[in-house]
């Protein structure tokens, strides 16, 4: 089975002959093959390492492998979401490695570990990995494999002090975190001698983006091939991770980037996915979707990650429907002006509207739209003008089903709204818009809010984290298996609420600290700031 699985794989490169003293590599994914392999980040991973004479690797998922060696020096993980950190626990064990770095010897393999839940924040998982790579993996991944060669007969202590001198390579045993107190906020990082004070992620500046190196059935998307059209996203949206820390935007060269991967791709498959933050944003859009549009792929079906609201016209629609794609995403967060422009949400009522018309003048049956309850500042008023628009929207564009999917608020490290807590208030205004949608005809699909509070805990946590991630992993994946992991961890942490739900004054220092994002924190004031001047009642404070 695991063999079928792994022949049914069209290589879009060319794997390396690893010469007799390559460097034993093992590179996982922390969930099931069929997952693993539609993403695009570990696709291109694995393509840079394969692609190296001096390493052999082999691949690891929670269902089945390939080609392990039998004693690796490295083991790394790409990790998209922050539940996966069961899976890479029970990974480690599998190929009995102990779970926490300070207790490896010189016989187990280093653990590094990168991708945007790494970056984002570290800190809940920094004793299980080695080795962490803070931002993209264009530039960090050569460098790291580079460095490792230099000392790769030195002793762990000595491999890890070199390695802690590459920028974007973070330590964690090198850093020491200082608390007030047991239950109280951290107070400061501090590093061990000789290695720099802040840890900086690395931006990769090339216009030649990421596109899939493996096309395969067997994929949760299947057959198809994945481009990146831009990285980072302009808008700015005041809680956005996926603006914030990867910062600058930047757009793939239609000629040197874009079209060259289109055409490589479209000769395994006739299935291609644009991706990025807000595709339809890339200054050369309307000249791609003309190439896609060409005879030659009227056979293709697209499908586009997500789309600015107000750039959905119907020549989009159009050739979304031309190319099998019924339905459009657009990002909304909520249907208050007020409460738009407290996120710098760029958008009038009426722009959502014509997106709408547009999608439905264009031949599109369905549009997704996604909301959000809880952000900063948010009244109930505004939770009402959110039912409100849906049902305007509805009567605008008869007979197109609207879909609202909602989320909580959830603060994110590197952004504005990194220092406010969750609204305790927000999973009754999920139930006050399921009551007051689904009896008008919209298709309401709230997010779990038990699932936004575990985010929200691992998003703003802390080293003292672990102990409780170790514990809740053999309690069960649920809310009430946290509750009770808090409770026999008592005095040794904060409460669930500190994380989750306090508001943080600003000058009180954060868990990420050390590690330096896209812009200065005293930057992030700034936008907060500017966020307050819409919001009723401000709440953030500087406690001297």
């Amino acid at each position: 089975m695991t063999s079928s699985v792994f022949a049914a794989e069209h290589l879009l490169f060319t794997p390396s002959v690893s010469t007799s003293n390559a460097v034993p590599v093992i590179f996982a994914f922390p969930n099931e093959y069929t997952i693993g392999i539609t993403s695009l980040g570990y696709q291109v991973i694995w393509a840079m390492l394969a692609q190296r004479s001096d390493l052999a690797v082999g691949r690891l998922f929670t269902d089945m492998s390939q080609d392990l060696p039998a004693n690796p020096e490295l083991m790394g993980f790409s990790v998209s979401w922050e539940l996966d950190y069961i899976n890479i626990l029970n990974l480690l064990e599998e190929q009995q490695i102990p779970i926490r770095s300070c207790d490896r010897t010189e016989n187990h393999p280093l653990i590094f570990g990168g991708g945007p839940v790494l970056t984002a924040n570290p800190e809940p998982f920094a004793d299980f990995f080695d080795i962490i790579l803070l931002g993209d993996g264009e530039d960090l991944i050569p460098t790291f494999i580079d460095t490792y060669q230099t000392v790769r007969t030195a002793n762990r202590v000595e491999q890890l002090k070199t390695l802690a001198q590459v920028p974007g390579i973070y330590i964690p045993s090198l850093y020491q975190p200082i608390y007030s107190d047991a239950t109280g906020p951290i107070q400061a990082v501090e590093p061990a001698s000789g290695v720099p004070q802040v840890v900086k992620k690395q931006t990769y500046r090339g216009n030649v983006l990421l596109a899939s190196t493996v096309v395969t059935e067997k994929a949760a998307w299947e057959n198809i091939f994945m481009v990146e059209v831009v990285r980072s996203c302009p808008e700015m949206c005041r809680f956005c991770l996926a603006s914030y820390l990867t910062l600058p935007f930047r757009t793939a060269s239609l000629d040197e980037s874009l079209i060259p991967a289109i055409e490589r791709g479209l000769t395994v498959t006739k299935r291609l996915g644009l991706l990025g933050a807000s595709v339809t944003q890339h200054p050369g859009f309307e000249e791609l979707l003309d190439y896609i549009n060409q005879p030659t792929y009227n056979d293709v079906r697209l499908s586009i990650a997500s789309v600015r609201t107000n750039t959905v016209n119907e020549k989009l629609a159009k050739t979304l429907v031309n190319h099998g794609t019924k339905s459009i995403t657009i990002a909304v967060e909520s249907g208050s002006e007020r409460v738009r422009q407290t996120i710098n949400k760029k958008l009038e009522t009426a722009d959502i509207e014509t997106a709408v018309i547009n999608a439905k003048t264009g031949g599109l049956s369905n549009v997704k739209l996604y909301g959000m309850a809880g952000i900063p500042g948010e009244t109930e008023t505004d939770l009402e003008a959110t039912a409100t628009m849906m049902q305007q929207l509805k009567k605008a564009a008869k007979g197109i089903k609207l879909t609202l999917g909602c989320s909580t608020f959830v603060p994110k490290a590197h952004t504005p709204f990194q220092w406010y807590g969750v609204n305790k208030k927000a999973e009754k205004r999920l139930k006050f818009l399921q009551k007051n949608l689904r009896s008008q005809g919209i298709d309401f699909r709230p997010e779990s809010y038990n699932w936004s509070v575990i985010q929200t805990l691992i998003s703003r946590g802390d080293r003292r984290i672990s102990n409780l991630l170790e514990l809740t992993r053999h309690y069960g994946n649920s809310l009430g298996s946290y509750r009770r992991a808090f409770k026999e961890l008592k005095g040794q942490l904060p409460p669930l609420d500190y994380y989750v739900y306090d508001d943080w004054p600003l000058d009180q220092p954060l868990p990420w600290d050390h590690l330096e994002g896209p812009l200065p924190k005293s930057t992030l004031v700034k936008h907060l700031e500017t966020a307050e001047t819409y919001m009723d009642a401000p709440r953030l404070q500087v406690v001297h």
